[in-house]
């Protein structure tokens, strides 16, 4: 053990104690995993976590008990191995016995010939779940709310058994959901009934009392008065399900994530290989992984999603925040009405909407309403709760309802002087130390406020679509925004679940002024004589969340026309208009249809005779991101590389295995090309030099 020694480790002890339990007529022996924190910090197993379960387990044993039961500390089970550790493993080696290890003391509870359950009472994630299916029953809480194998999301494999266990438990379809499909959705977990519904639990139980039930039904498997039964799994699919998943991951991801690829190799070995082969195979896979850089990416993504989102750099002392104990919204639009839930559902306080007429305010109303019955007859929301929430949100015409508002926020028209003539509006109507916030997303702040007599009030909350959905939140310093006002909108973010990041007054902030010069760059290519095909395609090597052409579908042609004027008038040498562009937007047609190319938009081209190749398009587009986010440093518009980096992961759903951009941009050596520098040190998300 002394080549795992971990120093950093925050070792998860394995409890043991004999619990009488009705019915039995000896103790049942219950191992509880807790790392003596609370469920902030939760469980996790590093090599002095695995010793410590492998001694309760031989301790449990020992005692010739009805049963062995693993349970967690409260509201959580296990979280998988101790991430952290991997970069510290200094060879392949070292990877591999790491992985044997947890194969060797997990494989203890599924050899055993005294009966073995995981009582899953909280957050059961990679290794831990993978703990749970080595047991020969388990039991599940419905309170669980982070449940899945995510290994993938990362750039790694479920390397302690998952890729085995899984699919001959619940079939080859629903495994390749969870190890695969899942992950790759921005890493979606699963709701219990959803796992109970699939196989991987044995018995659904409520939270208030699960211990005591989970011990009952144990005691009624043991004694014989329970039957579990399994249905069989059909192997007979189990080659056409991986070929189309192979097929589905390659029009996706073009071979950009290994982990899913090698995760795919392992479903398949699970079909015939003995249990000890497909192990041993995992071990290979997990070894071959965390020497990679896509996994170093995945690594640090990881810190910024849960590290550096919840500690904004830059943000001011909480303490200067204000209550806020009404909110306005201006506006009843769309984007609006999505505001208008969000904030009653998180703040639980008053919302207010207003409009120009009545109508428009109806139809905001409206939508709040309906996304809430859509949420009760879902189960997603109980009635008292939805009851509340009902009276919360309203509307009016008349913006004196402003008059108590501690926080206003307009999402009107994106155009400044719209935007300057509702702040001298309001600013006449509204407290003296009323939070003025401006959904825009791209103008400047500092203008939007400055004929105000109080501008120090003023910041911008740039939201992403959908609101409900995407964690980002961009705050914007103006130069004259003080500090007590960007307290509370920190604040505010935080208690609406957001992930704040403070930037400064710049035109199009982060995302949208990354997005427009990527997007502007492959529609130059466009302009240029490229077809269309050829410029969607170039970037599929990079695996994003989309192709260019879907996702200026998503931002919409007239949108992202917008807000490439805006960055055109602010920078013209770097940020063209296509007149191309502008000619899809006023036709109002789809750029894509069915994931295909509208050929009607197609005709609406005028383009030149200079095409590009995939590869001329892609190191264009690289080439133009790695000299803005340098541009944008050197210009401070965020503190470090590592906001951009949160940025685009949170705002843009960029993959977790680029890191963001940046440890792409450096690994592929454009940072240094383009810009005569690295973005970030060897090591930080890369393998060490």
């Amino acid at each position: 053990m002394s080549a795992l020694a971990a120093p950093n480790e925050v070792v998860t002890r394995a409890l043991l104690r004999q619990v009488n339990v009705p019915g039995l007529d000896r103790p049942a022996a219950l191992i509880t995993l807790d790392n003596g924190f609370d469920h902030t910090k939760p469980n996790s197993f590093g090599p002095g976590g695995l010793t410590s379960l492998d001694e309760a387990i031989t301790a449990a044993l020992a005692a010739n008990p009805a049963f062995v039961a693993v349970t967690g500390k409260p509201y959580v089970f296990c979280v998988g191995a101790d991430i952290t550790s991997l970069p510290q493993l200094a060879d392949r080696e070292q990877a591999l016995e790491i992985g044997r290890l947890g194969h060797r003391v997990f494989a203890r509870l599924k050899d055993s010939e005294v009966p073995t359950f995981a009582f899953v009472n909280g957050a059961a994630m990679g290794g831990g779940l993978e703990l749970a299916l080595h047991c020969h029953y388990r039991t599940l809480s419905g309170g669980v709310a982070a449940l899945a194998l995510p290994e993938v999301f990362l750039g790694l494999v479920p390397g302690w058994g998952g890729t085995q266990l899984l699919p001959n438990l619940i079939g080859i379809p629903a495994a390749t959901q969870v190890i695969i499909q899942n992950p790759l959705m921005q890493n979606k977990m699963l709701k219990p009934k959803q796992a109970a519904e699939m196989g991987i639990a044995d018995v659904l139980l409520e939270p208030a009392d699960f211990l005591e039930r989970s011990l009952e039904w144990a005691a009624g498997v043991v004694r014989g008065e329970v039957t579990v039964t399994r249905p069989e799994v059909d192997k007979d699919m189990w080659a056409g399900v991986l070929y189309f998943a192979r097929q589905t991951l390659d029009q996706r991801l073009h071979g950009a994530v290994p982990a899913a690829y090698k995760a795919l190799d392992l479903l398949e070995t699970a079909k015939d290989a003995d249990f000890a082969t497909g192990t041993a195979a995992e071990d290979e896979a997990l070894a071959d992984l965390v020497f990679s850089e896509e996994l170093r990416s995945g690594l640090y993504a990881f810190d910024l999603a849960q590290r550096r989102a919840k500690r904004p750099a830059g943000a001011p002392d909480k303490g200067l925040a204000r209550p806020v104990t009404k909110v306005g919204i201006v506006g009843a639009g769309l984007m609006a009405s999505q505001l208008a839930l969000l904030f009653a559902r998180r703040l639980q306080v008053p919302v207010v909407m207003t409009d120009l007429d009545q109508a428009r305010v109806d139809k905001g109303v409206g939508y709040v309403h309906t996304q809430i019955e859509k949420a009760v007859s879902k189960g997603r929301m109980d009635k008292g709760t939805a009851a509340k929430l009902y009276g919360l949100v309203s509307g009016s015409v008349d913006k004196g309802v402003f008059a108590d508002a501690d926080f206003v926020i307009e999402a009107v028209f994106e155009d400044l002087a719209v935007k300057k003539q509702v702040w001298a509006e309001l600013e006449k109507i509204v407290k003296p130390e009323a939070v003025l916030a401006t959904n825009t997303s791209s103008l400047s702040i500092t203008a939007m406020a400055e004929e105000l007599e109080h501008p120090e009030r003023v910041v911008g909350f740039h939201f992403f679509n959908p609101v409900a959905v995407l964690p980002l939140l961009e705050i914007v310093r103006g130069e004259r925004t003080d500090d007590a006002t960007l307290a509370t909108a920190f604040a505010v973010g935080k208690q609406l679940k957001k992930s704040s990041v403070l930037v400064s007054d710049a035109p199009a902030f982060v995302v949208n002024r990354l997005l427009t010069r990527f997007l502007g760059t492959v529609f130059a290519a466009v302009d240029a004589g490229t077809p269309l095909d050829v410029a969607n395609s170039a970037l599929d090597p990079l695996g994003l969340p989309m192709r260019p052409l879907a996702l200026l579908q998503l931002v919409g042609p007239a949108v992202a026309y917008h807000v490439g004027g805006t960055l055109h008038a602010a920078f013209p040498d770097r940020f063209g208009v296509s007149e191309n562009l502008k000619r899809i937007a006023d036709s109002g047609q789809p750029i894509v249809v069915d994931d295909q190319i509208n050929d009607e938009v197609a005709k609406l081209l005028v383009v030149g005779d200079q095409p590009l190749t995939a590869e001329q398009v892609r190191q264009n587009a690289l080439d133009a991101l790695a000299q803005e986010i340098r541009l944008m440093l050197d210009e401070g518009v965020v503190a470090e590389a590592q906001d951009i980096d949160l940025c685009m992961i949170l705002g843009a759903g960029w993959p977790f295995h680029l890191g963001g951009i940046t440890p792409y941009l450096d690994r592929t050596g454009t940072s240094e090309r383009v810009t005569g520098q690295r973005f970030l040190p060897h090591g930080a998300a890369s393998l060490p030099a």
